[in-house]
């Protein structure tokens, strides 16, 4: 099983977290609000530990779980403490009007952590594309994941497969950008085709 640090302490950080106790991976949740993250880990049980913030994550796999607006901040806060770990991004930048991406065409958040962050830090994103309400109900699910070095992939990989989900490597961390345009994508059928997020994205090979 897997060494994981989670950052942050809400809806979707909570969701994994408790998915990664019950998968058997050692969990640590960090908050900028000890109180909280000490709640929180108190709540999830199973060894569950509250890291302090800012200080070196436990975990060998370091899950950035925050709004766009402060992932790269937070990295870049973090610096030299990333050193040699795995760190996922998940979250998807998506602009106040839900209708675009609120970063430049041709990048993504996940590349610019991995330019904040330092260079033994490997950068994957992953779990963009899975709606905290479908993961907490503990659906079997894909989970597209990219970045640039295969063996902290292979780390994510058997992570998400604990979860009991389905891992799926879309190639390299450019493809980071069209997996937020994706996760934009399902946002937009939530809200019309769809009518709620109670709904996966998954690969289905014919027959």
């Amino acid at each position: 099983m897997s060494n994981i640090s989670i950052i942050g302490t809400g809806n979707m950080a909570s969701t994994l977290a408790t998915l990664a106790v019950a998968g058997g991976n050692t969990v640590e949740v960090i908050g900028r609000d000890q109180s909280k993250a000490a709640e929180l880990a108190k709540t999830l049980g199973g060894g569950t530990t509250a890291g302090e913030f800012g200080a070196v994550p436990a975990g060998d796999i370091v899950i950035v779980a925050l709004g766009y607006a402060n992932v790269v901040p937070v990295v870049t806060q973090y610096g030299d403490a990333l050193a040699g770990k795995v760190v996922v991004d998940l979250c998807n930048p998506v602009n106040s009007t839900g209708d675009g991406l609120a970063i430049p065409d041709g990048t993504s958040i996940a590349q610019d952590v991995a330019a904040a962050a330092p260079a033994s830090t490997s950068v994957v994103k992953a779990f963009n594309t899975t709606f905290g309400v479908v993961l907490a109900k503990g659906q079997p699910m894909d989970v597209f994941i990219a970045g640039d070095d295969k063996g902290a992939k292979a780390s994510v990989a058997e992570f998400v497969e604990s979860l009991k989900l389905r891992a799926l490597d879309v190639g390299g961390l450019t493809m980071a950008h069209y997996l937020e345009g994706t996760g934009l994508v399902m946002i937009g059928l939530a809200k019309h085709g769809v009518g709620n997020f109670d709904f996966a994205l998954n690969v289905t090979a014919p027959n």
